[in-house]
């Protein structure tokens, strides 16, 4: 880190293009400014084309601009869903139109996400940054292997979301402590190590480079960690509530229901580790907005998934750097460093300056995403973001909230 007035740059050796020439003139001078390489995340949802009621490109990138990211991929579980070149070009068209920032769509791997046939990847192949059904678990053993035979001849990433359906029973939490007090229908871990191994063996046959999505649980960090040593093509992220929050921490309230769910302390903490030795390369939002009406249903009845993008710096930092648990360095690698080589994205001359000693209380109206559902509302936290800037070109400012 280099001081520069005021302000602290960021740097180390996996940014050295990141130099961005910082205005300070805008606003008004205090301690302890940061300005770090533009964050990147490989999984968000903008729910656009098809479902723009929970989220638009437009709100979504806005959002990431205020959160300090400057660069996302955008899951495919849309209408239509990506999984042909005119499919894929409805998004691309409202990409080019509407965001604020760098926007990266995924192509499917299967047509409408069902499993049953692999999407025309060839005609996709140059237009998007991997291919993933995530959502959905690709269930066929057969399928997952011919996906990653043509990705592998298409120099692309698999990108999975590992889960067994005939492992669900019907669950929407995990399945622990909280659901056998509660009386809810538990999601077993197994449900995601076991597709995660499976997959595993076929990444070592096919040697294709092969992404998990949101890991949850100890099992799936050990398998991942084994598979690494033995170096298979493979990389994974996890999510900033599985780092923070736990089945303990379970309220009956939408706004704590994700999939995959909050698991158990020991989880938790196999996560931790995992992010400490390497073995999970980023942290992804997995930013998933919906209606109020969606989330309004309890744990039971409410749609999967919360909003997280304008609040992930700042609860990993309050969480988890300044408890000592990793350092600055290692949270700037796991949002912004290492998203970028594993999935070959430029910074395209941005950075993000941020406060660290502003805190703040999260108050989901005060979002710019159209989701408003998340389980740190009230949770007082440091760091706030005064401005974001892609190719030179401002796309967020504090000054515009104010």
């Amino acid at each position: 880190m280099a001081k520069n007035g005021n302000l602290v740059i960021f740097r180390n050796d996996n940014c050295k293009d990141f130099a961005p020439a910082v205005a300070t003139g805008d606003f008004e001078p205090l301690n302890n400014y940061f300005v770090f390489p533009g964050f990147c995340d490989v999984h968000v949802h903008f729910r656009e084309p098809g479902f723009s009621y929970k989220e638009t490109i437009l709100s979504g990138s806005k959002a990431a601009a205020r959160g300090g990211y400057t660069s996302v991929c955008t899951m495919p579980n849309l209408n239509p869903v990506p999984d042909s070149l005119e499919n894929l070009n409805v998004q691309r068209q409202i990409i080019e139109k509407d965001a604020v920032i760098d926007v990266y769509p995924y192509g499917a791997i299967t047509v409408g996400q069902k499993g049953e046939e692999l999407s025309d990847m060839e005609s996709m192949a140059q237009y998007v940054i991997a291919f993933s059904d995530d959502g959905r678990g690709v269930q066929s053993e057969k399928m997952m292997l011919n996906a990653m035979e043509r990705a592998k001849k298409l120099g692309k990433i698999i990108v999975a979301h590992c889960e067994d359906n005939s492992l669900l029973f019907g669950g929407y939490i995990h399945d622990g402590i909280y659901a056998k007090e509660h009386n809810h229908k538990g999601i077993c871990s197994e449900s995601e190590y076991a597709p995660i191994k499976r997959d595993l063996l076929l990444c070592e046959k096919t040697g294709c480079a092969y992404h998990v999505c949101h890991i949850s649980c100890k099992e799936s960090v050990e398998l991942i960690r084994k598979a690494k040593s033995l170096g298979v093509n493979v990389t994974c992220e996890t999510a900033p509530h599985y780092l923070v929050l736990t089945e303990n921490d379970l309220k009956e309230d939408g706004k704590f229901k994700m999939n995959p769910p909050l698991r158990s302390i020991e989880d938790r903490n196999a996560l931790i580790e995992g992010i400490k030795d390497g073995t999970i390369d980023m942290i992804a939002t997995d930013h998933a907005p919906h209606s109020a009406d969606e989330k309004s249903k309890g744990l039971a009845n409410s749609a999967f998934g919360i909003v997280g993008i304008e609040t992930a710096f700042p609860l990993l930092y309050t969480k988890l750097v300044k408890t000592n648990i990793i350092s600055l360095e290692k949270l700037i690698d796991l949002i912004a460093i290492n998203p970028r080589k594993r999935f070959n994205i430029p910074f395209n001359d941005s950075y993000t300056v941020w406060n660290l000693d502003e805190e703040f209380t999260v108050n989901p109206e005060e979002f710019l995403s159209k989701g408003k559902a998340t389980p740190f509302e009230g949770e007082k936290l440091f760091g706030r973001c005064v401005k974001t800037v892609l190719d030179g070109k401002e796309v967020y400012s504090m000054l515009g909230d104010r």
